[in-house]
């Protein structure tokens, strides 16, 4: 799913001409694509309709504050980083440039890896992120420190599981648009739609021990 907005995507001309750049046209090319390719992959691509409706998160891309928040809570940090449902790249590239390394991005939809691996050319970045045709459902992220979520709120309460059954108690998770329901943040950048939550993963199993420990049995 899903970063920022880079300069030359859309240019104005001092009279008024309108001048796409490259990554705008082929930008344009996906909006259209990812119309024509969601319609085909419910009705026709079997391993698209294995994903419970329910679990399907709709493309969404993120604004430049949006990502300028996200990786300002990862600030610092070490060890793998990765974006479930990492949509057109942009998380995943600005990861990488500001350091977490190695950067990787889960995606199902071919148009968005298609983009996601030309917006890292254009980086100059190819070879050194990885975009992924996997599904976040599937993915083990036992060896993952720093995962970033923009993703529907309905998907929220069964990725908190895997989340908490999966990460390491050292992993930082930043949620985008919406935090996770039953989770405390440890920190949240941002204002309204730019807002950003950031959870450590100790904090929140210590949490949810002590939840457990004071519910009545």
């Amino acid at each position: 799913m899903e970063e920022p907005g880079e300069p030359g995507e859309a240019a104005w001309s001092g009279r008024g001409e309108a001048a796409v750049g490259g990554l705008g046209l082929l930008e344009l090319a996906v909006a259209s694509g990812v119309a024509v390719w969601a319609t085909w992959a419910t009705l026709l691509m079997p391993g698209f309709r294995q994903v419970p409706l329910r679990l399907q998160v709709p493309y969404l891309p993120s604004s430049p504050q949006q990502v300028a928040n996200t990786l300002a809570l990862l600030r610092g940090r070490a060890g793998k980083t990765v974006d479930l449902g990492s949509g057109d790249g942009r998380l995943v590239v600005e990861a990488y440039k500001q350091g977490l390394r190695p950067a990787v991005g889960y995606e199902l939809n071919p148009w968005l890896l298609c983009l996601s691996n030309y917006r890292a050319w254009r980086a100059g970045y190819h070879g050194k992120v990885a975009f992924l045709k996997k599904d976040l459902w599937k993915v083990n992220l036992s060896d993952c420190y720093n995962v970033m979520v923009f993703l529907a709120p309905s998907v929220k309460p069964p990725l908190a599981a895997k989340l908490l059954a999966e990460l390491p108690d050292e992993a930082r998770v930043v949620a985008g648009r919406f935090p996770f329901p039953s989770w405390t943040p440890s920190s949240s950048l941002g204002e309204g739609l730019e807002k950003v939550w950031a959870y450590d993963m100790k904090e929140v199993r210590r949490a949810a021990q002590s939840s457990a420990e004071g519910s009545p049995v």
